[in-house]
């Protein structure tokens, strides 16, 4: 399937106000927290003598300014990037270029002269190839935004030296922590070198073989207990496993490995029918920030990693690029509109690690085995992978709004945008994902015939479309396809419909059975205790209560839709931990009002209990 990039550009709307609030408030929040923690002292100190020891407990943080930059070049590029964001990105880019190894090493941790570790002894702890993953991002990154190619150079040499190392002949061995098997294929696409396309795909094809030391965690943790394209099922740790789905992808794009496919078709399959929780959040367990087995997926001990949001939608957005299949692209709005957004406060300067679809009442935030916590998000962490993945991600979300593939124009994301491709100019309007009317306005046509199709997302119903005012056919396979000689001036209008609807879930997911779920539209929706007079543990949720929902706004949550439920209330629980039930279950009590928000916005006023799933008798 021929897949081209298109212009594509987000100027209105809710993934508008992400992305200004990403230039106004996140970024420089950002850079202030990378100056305070040491990740950019880590590359100064390098260049002076008697330098003060490394900051920091792990050897991979140079991955946040290398995930910072790949987000600045993207901002920059743009002409938006708040003050101080191009003098900040010179200043770490020069300082990368002089740290560099001469043989293209680059890790401001093991180039300490006092560490007491050394380069690649330790590749399933270490992260260098991690590292250079992100590093590569953001190269590609500045040279196509900015033009700029310091970092390229930079990140060739670093490349060039892990082929030379670990290549055909090289040491067979592969890295703790997939990433770099995409950048690799990122960087064959810029560069034309087919050897990083050949080393990206020795990576994914080392795992499983016992080519990696374990420690600490067993060899599902790293995906290695088996070859890759006999996994049978997601495992081990969440974001590990994503950005390996989504390089094996991008290899098969390239490649055409059929095996490889086959393998990602099963396991995407298997984990959106047994792994994923309701709101696109991967990730069942804190120990490991592992996936788990099928059907375990508790709402309050969900991991659900920020980093594991966006590793998922990379590998949907490839799995899309590979076969234009529109399942994918579900998966893909319902992380980014829930387990994506939810990672990052209203204000834009504190975050979710991990996102849970409960809190008790005295729960109490953690993010590892550290004791104690903050009630809710934090301004920063000790591995603060996630704050910079979110700077980088939101700001290329331009980049999933529309592609081309197979000469045809597919609009995937539904937000006010304008996108442009060779044969065309459109204009989107639209207030999604609050409501679902989506108007598109031609502004320039090639005078030939082109197919536009819109996404018709797998939650709606009686969806209706025409083209200046004439109802066009029905949509197949999740496409509305129209094909015509276009001439500015044209209107596509798509009405989606958006009842408040009923979710319940598999019988064997033991930790949801007897609950019921919110949804309108791609949001899920939770219920917050200040919006409740009786404790969110006592609610009781009908799905015809559901569906009697009336959507409104609410003061403190400007632009969102609420859902106002009239819910049904629990008799007061017996004391016991473990009752003797009766022969006959007591009926509800009273009815009560119950406010139910959008999840991603949960915990932006004060702390308190919260539900996703709320009891359904």
């Amino acid at each position: 399937m021929t897949f081209e990039q298109v212009n594509a550009r987000v100027t209105k709307g809710l993934l508008h106000q992400w992305q200004v609030r990403n230039s106004t408030a996140t970024i420089p929040h950002t850079i202030g927290q990378l100056r305070s923690a040491g990740n950019v002292d880590n590359l100064r100190r390098l260049l002076v003598a008697d330098a003060p020891p490394y900051r920091g407990r792990y050897p991979f943080l140079d991955t946040d300014l290398y995930k910072t930059l790949e987000g600045l070049a993207y901002e920059i590029g743009a002409g938006t990037a708040p003050d101080g964001a191009p003098e900040f990105f010179d200043e770490v880019v020069e300082q990368i270029e002089r740290v560099q190894a001469e043989d293209g090493y680059l890790n401001s941790y093991f180039q300490d002269p006092a560490c007491a570790g050394k380069p690649w002894e330790d590749l399933a702890w270490g992260h260098e190839l991690y590292n250079l993953g992100h590093l590569i991002q953001a190269a590609v990154a500045a040279r196509r935004r900015m033009g700029d190619g310091r970092l390229l150079a930079v990140a060739v040499k670093f490349a060039d030296l892990v082929v030379a190392r670990f290549g055909p002949g090289g040491e067979e061995v592969t890295c703790g922590h997939p990433e770099v098997e995409m950048a690799l294929v990122e960087l064959f696409r810029e560069t034309g070198d087919r050897a990083y396309l050949v080393q990206a795909g020795l990576f994914v094809d080392r795992r499983g073989q016992g080519k990696l030391k374990h420690r600490i965690f067993p060899p599902e943790y790293f995906q290695d207990q088996l070859p890759f394209r006999e996994l049978p099922s997601v495992t081990g740790h969440a974001v590990r496993m994503a950005y390996l789905a989504a390089g094996a992808a991008d290899i098969y794009r390239e490649t055409g490995d059929r095996s490889l496919f086959e393998a990602l078709d099963r396991l995407w399959d298997d984990m959106t029918a047994t792994k994923l929780h309701l709101t696109g959040g991967l990730g069942s367990r804190h120990s490991d920030e592992a996936i788990g087995d099928r059907y375990e997926l508790p709402p309050e001990r969900a991991y659900a990693e920020t980093c594991a949001a966006i590793a998922t939608m990379q590998w949907a957005w490839r799995m899309f690029q590979a076969t234009g299949g529109a399942k994918y692209l579900d998966v893909f709005e319902r992380v980014l509109f829930n387990a994506y957004a939810v990672g990052l406060s209203a204000d834009g300067k504190a975050f979710f690690y991990d996102n849970p679809l409960q809190r008790r009442p005295d729960h109490e935030q953690r993010s590892g085995a550290e004791t104690g916590g903050e009630a809710l998000r934090r301004s920063w962490f000790g591995c603060a992978c996630c704050p910079p993945n979110i700077v980088r991600w939101t700001a290329q979300l331009g980049d999933h709004i529309a592609a081309e593939l197979d000469g045809a124009l597919h609009i995937t994301t539904y937000a006010g945008a304008r996108i442009e491709t060779g044969p065309i100019a459109l204009a989107m309007e639209t207030e999604y994902p609050w409501d679902g009317d989506v108007r598109v306005v031609v502004e320039r046509a090639s005078g030939e015939p082109y197919a536009v199709r819109l996404r018709i997302p797998g939650w709606a119903r009686s969806v209706t479309a025409s083209v200046n005012g004439r109802p066009v056919e029905e949509a197949e396979d999740g496409w509305l396809t129209v094909e015509r000689v276009w001439a500015a001036g044209d209107e596509l209008r798509l009405r989606l419909p958006m009842p408040v609807r009923a979710h319940g879930s598999h019988p064997y997911l033991d930790a949801t059975r007897g609950t019921v779920s919110v949804a309108r539209g791609p949001l899920v929706y939770c219920v917050e205790q200040q919006d409740c007079p009786v404790p969110v543990d006592d609610l009781v949720l009908s799905a015809a209560q559901v569906a009697g929902a009336a959507a409104g706004r609410q003061d403190g949550l400007p632009g969102a839709v609420v859902l106002q439920v009239t819910a049904g209330t629990a008799p007061p629980p017996s004391a016991e931990l473990y009752p003797e039930l009766p022969a006959e279950q007591p009926e509800p009590g009273e009815t009560v009002p119950a406010t139910f928000v959008p999840y991603f916005l949960w915990g932006n006023r004060r702390p308190a209990a919260m539900r996703v799933w709320v009891r359904n008798k």
